[in-house]
């Protein structure tokens, strides 16, 4: 049976690359493995959009909830998704034409990618990047140009230098860089797209987990975007829903209006239990997300600060919850994993500018960042002259 040729343009999925190495070591003698690789959010959702979900699921008396849901999202979670962007952004929204609900933000980049780019076209890419960006641009059959992102510029793109493309993707805070937009890195990307008919799209998964009174900017704020931007964001990472694969598309009508044609054919809408849970968890006081972030935030402080005992130049992440760090040449993740059985996500599966660097999961318990911290000082101190 002859295989179709989309299949040869996908890449290796990186995090199930990632995900059996560390069930390889898993399973082979020595201390218990120290799992720093993958982003998997370990804090639960907020007791109140549980609650509406538990409610949701015993409705069993009608089809409302246990029957097809709308195709394109109930209208009180859109306009709930548009509240929230109003408080927190500034941003109106109009809930019927500017508003998505996506079955999850990694089928979203997705659709986004394949509402804004098709067969022979450009998407610029930044690099270093989230993996599945490549994914997005292989099904729409388009290529790819690596948007260059430099450390000595804080991982900010130079769009000067970039060409025409049918389709910009950005992402800040930024995984795997764990830094936030420089003023001007948004306007930048919006006159880019207005000056080239470019679609630009902001991946917003991280958006209020910044730290040390940053703050987490929608593309949508600066004037013109919403002529030219769309942005996902994630309740994964915000309201630790990952597993519930709920998530949503904001701005620019005509993309979102194509996606919402995509999710018609493909997808045909999400749980209705699971979207009054998300609709509870954004008409909140956002004070569980205030408590979320904190716990990042002490969590990054005590890898920062026990690498930094070590000797360990490593920036202080700005947003996320990764770590950005690049270890000594001959610290490899390959060797941190056999020899020290801490298992990391290599930065070369981000991007070629992503050689030489790790990311490191603050989504994992206290006890495990302190342990991760204390294996990766001792490889530190076992290269060292």
């Amino acid at each position: 049976m002859a295989e179709p040729p989309l299949f040869g343009r996908l890449p290796e999925q990186y995090f199930t690359t990632i995900l059996a190495a560390a069930a390889r070591a898993q399973g082979e003698p020595g201390p218990p493995l120290v799992d720093l690789g993958r982003g998997n959010p370990d804090l639960p959702p907020p007791p109140h959009a549980l609650a509406a979900v538990h409610a949701a699921i015993d409705e069993t008396d009608t089809p409302a909830v246990h029957g097809y849901p709308p195709f394109r999202g109930h209208p009180s979670l859109r306009e709930a998704i548009a509240e929230r962007y109003r408080a927190d952004h500034g941003v109106e929204l109009d809930p019927e034409r500017e508003v998505a609900v996506v079955p999850g933000t990694k089928t979203g980049i997705m659709l986004a990618t394949l509402a804004a780019a098709g067969p022979g076209d450009t998407v610029l890419l930044p690099d270093p990047g989230y993996p599945d960006y490549l994914s997005g641009v292989a099904l729409a059959g388009a290529g790819v140009t690596p948007l260059r992102l430099d450390e000595s510029a804080g991982w900010q793109p130079d769009l000067e230098a970039a060409p025409r493309a049918a389709l910009l993707v950005l992402n800040y805070p930024s995984n795997p860089c764990s830094v936030c937009e420089r003023p001007g890195t948004f306007e930048a990307a919006v006159a880019f797209a207005h000056h080239h008919g470019t679609a630009l799209l902001n991946d917003l998964a991280y958006g209020f987990l910044t730290f040390d009174a940053r703050r987490g900017r929608s593309v949508l704020e600066v004037p013109g975007a919403r002529d030219v931007a769309v942005e996902l964001w994630s309740p994964s990472k915000i309201y630790g829903m990952a597993g519930w694969r709920v998530g949503f598309a904001v701005g620019c009508a005509e993309i979102v209006g194509r996606i919402n044609a995509l999710i018609d054919h493909a997808t045909a809408g999400v749980f209705t239990a699971l979207q009054r849970g998300l609709e509870a968890a954004l008409r909140s006081d956002q004070s569980d997300v205030a408590a979320r972030r904190e716990t990042y935030r002490a969590r990054r402080d005590r890898l920062v600060e026990g690498l930094a005992a070590a000797g360990a130049g490593i920036d202080a992440p700005e947003g996320t919850f990764y770590a950005w760090w690049r270890p000594p040449p001959e610290l490899t993740a390959e060797r941190l994993l056999r020899e020290h059985r801490v298992a990391v996500a290599p930065g070369e599966g981000f991007g070629a500018r992503g050689r030489g660097w790790v990311r490191l999961s603050l989504a994992v318990p206290e006890a495990v960042v302190d342990a991760g911290a204390e294996r990766l000082a001792a490889a530190l101190a076992g290269v060292r002259p």
